[in-house]
């Protein structure tokens, strides 16, 4: 009897366990064939989120930044096919940090097209990060399925090579690490960043994405639009110190 005890009691500490686990890879929907993917790293001792994402189209998913976690990349694509039974055909990556850049050489190795900008391609090669097999010169207009986007260069900020995602039709703004959480007290690492012109690249983005129904950012809350206009005021404060 104690036996079966002790075995019930071992078979509930680790369904417990396991239940208790935090998830690797979460995706949720964003609006229509929209979809936040995110995935963990840690960061100051912090398990910190980064924020993806895609959007399905009749030619294919485009993934916008890749996992951080290095162990998701094949989940991610893995979860994708099973979701919407369609493969992930280009991979863009919005500057040369890992938590964006980490899987352009699995993705491309695995038949996926990978971009970055030249910039953030010598950036990345100097730094030692992964690259991507086509390179954008200049802001890019792409047709792919039923869905238009632009890549735009508003200037230096978190980084040099920085650029946002503009679906104008739908009014998503993918920022990346550019914009910072509604309710984030600072603009994060800035190790790489150009705080002198943070402002100003941002009022950019302003200006280029007007009336954003979405603005997604890397790793805070993505469901605040005031994101855009805290992280201008964020920028401004450290313009003058």
């Amino acid at each position: 009897m104690q036996r079966v005890i002790l075995l019930t009691s071992i078979i509930f500490f680790i369904t417990g366990a396991r239940a208790q686990t935090p998830a690797k890879l979460e995706i949720v929907p964003l609006t229509g064939d929209f979809y936040i993917y995110t995935t963990y790293n840690t960061y100051q001792e912090n398990r910190t989120p980064a924020h993806g994402m895609y959007v399905v189209t009749t030619d294919g998913v485009v993934m916008f930044d890749t996992p951080w976690d290095t162990t998701q990349f094949k989940p991610l694509l893995d979860s994708i096919q099973t979701r919407h039974h369609k493969n992930v055909i280009m991979c863009f990556a919005t500057h040369w940090h890992s938590d964006k850049t980490a899987g352009l050489e699995y993705y491309r190795q695995h038949g996926i097209k990978t971009y970055t900008t030249a910039l953030t391609d010598e950036l990345s090669k100097m730094n030692d990060m992964k690259r991507a097999e086509f390179l954008m010169t200049r802001d890019t207009t792409f047709q792919v399925g039923q869905y238009t986007f632009e890549t735009y260069y508003p200037g230096p900020g978190h980084t040099t090579d920085n650029i946002v995602i503009w679906f104008e039709k739908e009014k998503i703004l993918y920022g990346g690490c550019l914009i910072k959480g509604a309710s984030d007290k600072t603009l994060g690492y800035l190790g790489d960043a150009n705080t002198a012109a943070y402002a100003a690249t941002l009022q950019h983005v302003q200006q280029k994405c007007q009336n954003p129904q979405h603005i997604i950012v890397a790793h805070s809350d993505w469901t605040n639009l005031n994101s855009l206009k805290h992280s201008i005021k964020l920028a401004k404060r450290l313009k003058k110190k």
